[in-house]
């Protein structure tokens, strides 16, 4: 992939944003939480977006997709195990987990690696 691989579209934003929020939500997790993961300046979405574009922009589809992947393993290694619907073993967290390989495997397919 080219050095300076074109940005994400205002509709690839919003799509993203979108993604995100339901990802958070899904996962109990927090726009702080993701600034943390990401090491964000601010917990505001147009930084945590702005960072998932500079990835976007290095690594394209299929390092967004895996970076987003590492921190849902980072999370899910933080779960304590016994601990309601968001553990590890059997909680939303496998299923959005899923959801999010899922996503990593069809990226890399359209890309052929």
């Amino acid at each position: 992939m080219p050095a300076s691989a074109p940005s994400l579209s205002p509709e690839q934003l919003d799509e993203l944003q979108s993604l995100l929020k339901d990802w958070l939500r899904l996962t109990g997790r927090t726009q702080a939480d993701l600034r943390r993961a990401l090491r964000a300046g601010s917990i505001r979405m147009p930084v945590l977006l702005e960072e998932l574009q500079r990835t976007w922009s290095r690594q394209g589809a299929a390092g967004l997709a895996e970076r987003l992947c590492e921190i849902e393993a980072q999370w899910l290694a933080e779960e304590p195990t016994g601990d309601g619907e968001f553990s590890a073993a059997g909680g939303r967290l496998d299923d959005s987990m899923g959801q999010l390989d899922l996503l990593l495997q069809e990226i890399r397919a359209d890309n052929g690696t």
